[in-house]
């Protein structure tokens, strides 16, 4: 990062609490520019639930300012208090490129632990004037003083992304950890974010876990909707195949309440889509304010989240709710992706740190036997699934990685399920080359450098592939800005001190996990862009075709590797035409004729 003390990016600092009266009040708050206004910032930081818990952290935003807080409960004997005393110190930070709230979290715990420290001194619980001089000192040594922020908000790649010193607060580092738990269904949440929907989690406290999952979910498209690519001038970079409406990544609102309803209106009218957490269980009945639901409250060991889709009803219900709820799992056309990734996944299990999860989330033994016959029946289905996809395509297309090595064709549509075996450290085994969306190299023997230090090491990897170019099936796709097949790798796996390997293996794994996403965002945009141009002709020369309305049919699905009978993989073709299509719309035909036609070799 270009700034190695604390970022200047806040513009306000504030202090939020519970009055057993008045409910949630603001009592305290600095501002950077007396026009900023702080009115109802306490509802998105004392969110419903959040009193059962002993501390969380909690990310949102107020208007266009990103925010985070951190929370604690204390005792008390205080009449009116039922026993305990909510209390919230927040932050908000002024508008950049990426804004990052995550690197003050530190510092603001330690805020707060300094003030409360001092109440508890003195027997006190509500705080005086000359309390809050710690809290002027840290706004005074953190808020905005340049236009640029000093390079706070700046975004050049993922790799300089990773080169500091605040890593373990970096929600993305999280990535592979919360692709575990989510599952296949991760990637129903990676097409929502690409086509730009709107996207709620519902979770129980404690908060922060849920936070850092709407972060990192959309930090998995960031790279190719945001002008980030070209903002690094590097002489092998080219131009991205096509671009989108929004200029801007998937907007990351955080935590929600029933307070930010006219706040998801809004966001949803400028079609850059979004994605929220909320507390409120009331949003369970409101599916009309978004398109995609997650829900935490199932996640354990043996299970996934829950995945909802909302759908236009087709009859009003007796409450005048436009929208229903439907239950979505991942498609069989997801099951190649995934492969990939789990591959990643199971490559180093367990470097995630544990800061990133509530209690609900970390491992911990079940003794519930259906949860492991649902496991079973899932893992069958993945099966069944990569058996179908391989003898459907005997000769995929684009079967190449981006330096034309050719995949096997016994390993078409093959799956890694879970479980230990000998890759890659056996000799002579396959190991897929660089561009696969895999970081996989046979491990060489431990050189005379493992003893770098983590940065040292980093650096060298990223270093050694900043300036490689991929030969993709189009001139258009763009470079690899990632370490995923970096000659360090090895080493890293290597390195004496234990700490920094761990890190330097997450964020290999991370870097690697971004890359397959990207990659794949790439090829499905370059087939859009490919197959655009000759319906649009095809749409010009048909006189009985009329108002810009570009017509694809399931084999046009099938090009994109898609489930031509899957439902969601064609509104995921819609969406994509939708951003990436220009003025014309367009319409997957799903009617039994197509897909009767389809079956029978008729097109």
């Amino acid at each position: 990062m270009e700034f190695e003390k604390a970022p200047q990016d806040i513009v306000a600092i504030f202090h939020a609490a519970f009055h057993p009266t008045q409910g949630s009040i603001l009592d305290w708050s600095l501002k950077a520019s007396e026009d900023l206004d702080l009115s109802h910032v306490e509802f998105s930081c004392l969110p419903s639930g959040l009193h059962l818990i002993e501390r969380d952290v909690v990310y949102f935003t107020k208007d266009d300012y990103p925010g985070v807080c951190v929370f604690h409960r204390r005792k008390t004997t205080e009449e009116g208090h039922r026993g305990f005393r909510l209390s919230s110190l927040g932050i908000l930070l002024a508008k950049s490129e990426r804004p990052r709230p995550w690197l003050h979290v530190p510092a603001l715990k330690a805020l707060f632990h300094t003030i409360y420290t001092s109440l508890e001194e003195r027997e006190t619980l509500v705080p005086l004037e000359t309390d809050w001089e710690p809290a002027r000192r840290f706004f005074d040594g953190r808020k905005v003083r340049r236009a640029d922020l000093g390079g706070a908000g700046g975004w050049k790649g993922w790799s300089a992304e990773f080169d500091g010193d605040a890593l373990d607060t970096d929600p993305t580092i999280h990535l592979p950890h919360l692709l575990r738990i989510i599952g296949p269904s991760s990637l129903t949440l990676y097409k929502h974010i690409l086509g730009r929907r709107r996207i709620l989690i519902y979770t129980l406290p404690p908060v922060e876990a849920a936070c850092i999952l709407c972060q990192v979910a959309a930090d998995l498209c960031y790279q190719y909707q945001t002008d980030g690519d070209e903002s690094s001038s590097d002489e092998h970079d080219t131009p991205r195949p096509m671009k989108g409406r929004a200029k801007e990544g998937v907007r990351v609102l955080g935590m929600v309440t029933l307070n930010d309803l006219p706040k998801l209106e809004y966001e949803s009218q400028s079609g850059r889509g979004w994605i929220a957490c909320t507390t409120d269980a009331i949003f369970l009945e409101k599916p009309s304010y978004y398109d995609l639901l997650i829900d935490l409250r199932t996640s354990t060991p043996n299970t996934r989240p829950t995945f909802y889709a909302s759908k236009p009803a087709e009859q009003p219900s007796p409450r005048g709710a436009s929208h229903r709820l439907s239950q979505v799992r991942f498609t069989w056309s997801d099951v190649k992706l995934w492969s990939e990734v789990e591959r990643l996944l199971q490559s180093e299990e367990g470097d995630c740190a544990d800061i990133c999860c509530d209690a609900s989330l970390k491992s911990r033994p079940s003794s519930s036997s259906w949860t492991d016959i649902w496991r079973v029946y899932e893992d069958v289905c993945v099966i069944c699934a990569g058996l179908w996809m391989g003898a459907w395509r005997g000769h995929p297309s684009l079967a190449s990685n981006q330096m034309g090595a050719r995949w096997p064709v016994e390993n078409w549509g093959s799956i890694r399920l879970e479980g230990d075996d000998d890759y890659p450290s056996r000799k002579n085994s396959y190991v897929r080359n660089l561009g696969m969306g895999i970081e996989g190299r046979p491990i060489a023997e431990p050189s005379s450098s493992s003893g770098r230090s983590f940065r040292g090491i980093v650096k060298s990897s990223w270093s050694k592939t900043k300036g490689e170019t991929h030969t993709s099936h189009s001139s258009t796709a763009p470079s690899t800005l990632y370490p995923s097949g970096s000659k360090d790798f090895a080493v890293i796996a290597h390195v004496e001190d234990g700490r920094d390997s761990r890190r330097a293996r997450q964020v290999i794994m991370t870097l690697s996990l971004l890359e397959t996403f990207h990659n794949n965002t790439c090829l499905t945009l370059e087939r859009l862009a490919a197959l655009l141009p000759q319906r649009r002709i095809q749409l010009a020369n048909d006189a009985d075709t009329s108002g810009g309305i570009v017509m694809l049919t399931p084999k046009d699905v099938m090009t994109f590797e898609l489930g031509p009978f899957s439902g969601l993989d064609a509104r995921f073709i819609e969406w994509l035409g939708d951003e990436y299509g220009g003025a014309a719309r367009v319409v997957v035909r799903r009617g039994w004729r197509d897909l009767v036609g389809l079956l029978l070799g008729f097109g």
